[in-house]
């Protein structure tokens, strides 16, 4: 093959291309930014929150949505309403029961002293016949002195011992009086503590009906951010059927993935940088929250650093509380970057990774 014939003026500017060229990559080679040093690893990650289903306790219609989708919301504000009609009902039902069992209380308690009263007259009977019974006996030997005597017919005693054994049936008949009397007494008292337990039982059933009522107005659990709407007002929900998905603003990190050589030198507390694609001149501070324990294989949707590194640990960096609530305004989730830790602890952050006074004055407070 016959290699084009160059002038000398096409064969100069190729000289002097060649020439530019390596200049250029030695300049590279020497004075390219290679980050903070070897005192330092970084990963890639995203700003994650932590997110909250707001759902109903039990199933019911979705009657009002209080909130929209990006709405900043406060720990305790109503977000949506369900419908309490039923429940409403069954509360007038247990009150009516509750009603009648304080009525059957009043009931029962009368009907105690009555039956009370029935034990004491029973009581007072036997009590009379008893006396009765004695003074026939008192008769019976009066009149067998005289009739020993001759001066009273045998009939008259025959009576006189007829009179003690009908007085000690009498008695008999009064004493069972007197026992049923009683069983009636403890019958009465057992209906007034069915009828107390009837109050307490409709009681419990209007306090679990008013929490019930209660957590019909679903609120908010903290402090956040709406992120999804999943209902809309007419829904039939089951119990635990989702409304809205809520982001918890004050608990934002990233979670990003080392190496297995640096996940060793990493501890709890470490302080940390994170920056933003969005925002590369700012420097977020941030402290290390967790390391895992287990090493894992690299996910495919995270860039390393070397791809010959095949298992690699998670780590989140924690965002301050105080940093957050200072700028809730500006936090968004999703947002990729880069997150530097320092593996050496006497190692100084460059310059570059310097966190401006003010952002580590609110982070700090």
């Amino acid at each position: 093959m016959k290699l084009p014939h160059l002038s000398k003026k096409h064969l100069l500017l190729v000289a002097v291309a060649v020439v530019v060229a390596g200049l250029a990559w030695f300049g590279w080679s020497k004075y390219a930014d290679r980050g903070p040093g070897d005192g330092f690893v970084s990963g890639n990650g995203r700003i994650e929150a932590t997110e909250i289903d707001v759902a109903t306790k039990s199933a019911g219609r979705l009657r009002e949505v209080l909130v929209k989708e990006g709405e900043f919301v406060h720990a305790g504000q109503p977000l949506a309403q369900m419908d309490t009609a039923t429940l409403k009902a069954q509360r007038e039902e247990a009150v009516a029961n509750l009603d009648q069992a304080k009525a059957a209380i009043r009931t029962a308690e009368f009907t105690v002293a009555q039956r009370r009263n029935e034990y004491e007259s029973a009581q007072a009977q036997v009590a009379a016949q008893v006396a009765e019974r004695d003074a026939a006996r008192k008769q019976f030997v009066r009149t067998q002195i005289l009739a020993d005597k001759g001066l009273v017919s045998q009939q008259t005693l025959d009576d006189a011992r007829a009179s003690i054994d009908s007085k000690q049936a009498t008695i008999a008949s009064a004493k069972a009086k007197v026992a049923a009397a009683q069983a009636a007494v403890e019958t009465a008292v057992s209906q007034v503590t069915s009828s107390r337990s009837s109050v307490d039982a409709a009681t419990a059933t209007i306090a679990r009906i008013d929490a019930d009522i209660a957590d019909s107005t679903l609120v908010s659990p903290r402090d956040g951010r709406v992120q999804v709407r999943v209902a809309q007002p007419g829904e039939v929900l089951a119990a635990g059927g989702r409304v809205l998905n809520l982001l918890d603003l004050s608990d934002v990190y990233m979670t990003f993935f080392v190496p297995e050589t640096a996940a060793g030198r990493i501890a709890l507390g470490s302080d940390a940088r994170i920056v933003l694609d969005a925002a590369p001149g700012t420097v977020i501070p941030a402290t290390v929250s967790f390391v895992a324990s287990q090493a894992q294989f690299t996910p495919k949707t995270v860039e390393t650093a070397s791809e010959r590194q095949k298992l690699m640990f998670r780590v989140r960096a924690q965002i301050p509380p105080d940093l957050l609530k200072r700028y809730i305004e500006q936090v968004k989730t999703g947002m990729p970057g880069v997150a530097w830790l320092k593996l050496d602890a006497n190692a100084q952050w460059p310059a570059s990774l310097q966190v401006s006074p003010a952002l580590q004055k609110v982070a700090k407070d």
